[in-house]
């Protein structure tokens, strides 16, 4: 009983000692260090999201996850970007065809002039 007893202190032992060393080693496992409290890194410029900001954004994490608020911000911006864009593109193609139509009808105007 008592050899029982010195294995599994001794196996407690080696696994806590190997715990200590990996956590000097390695640190926590955060790549950046933990943000003041109320504090985001959550950044979006006020128009005109490119690519290269919605990649570049970071969430708050916290015990499961990111923080939801931050995320459905985010997701509520670029939704809103999405059908902002998707609007002026709307206009733009209906501009692209109302000029098409008016250069057939000079196009028109122009043949029969010509006969």
């Amino acid at each position: 009983m008592a050899s029982a007893l010195i294995y599994v202190f001794v196996v407690l032992a080696v696994a806590a000692v190997v715990y200590l060393l990996a956590s000097l080693v390695f640190g926590r496992g955060e790549q950046l260090a933990p943000l003041p409290p109320g504090s985001t890194p959550t950044r979006l410029p006020s128009s005109d999201v490119e690519g290269s900001d919605v990649r570049a954004v970071r969430f708050q994490q916290v015990l499961r996850g990111y923080k939801v608020t931050e995320v459905d911000w985010v997701l509520d911006r670029l939704a809103g970007e999405l059908d902002e864009l998707h609007g002026r593109i709307a206009v733009l193609e209906r501009q692209l065809d109302v000029a098409g139509q008016e250069l057939d009808k000079a196009r028109a105007r122009g043949g029969a002039e010509d006969e």
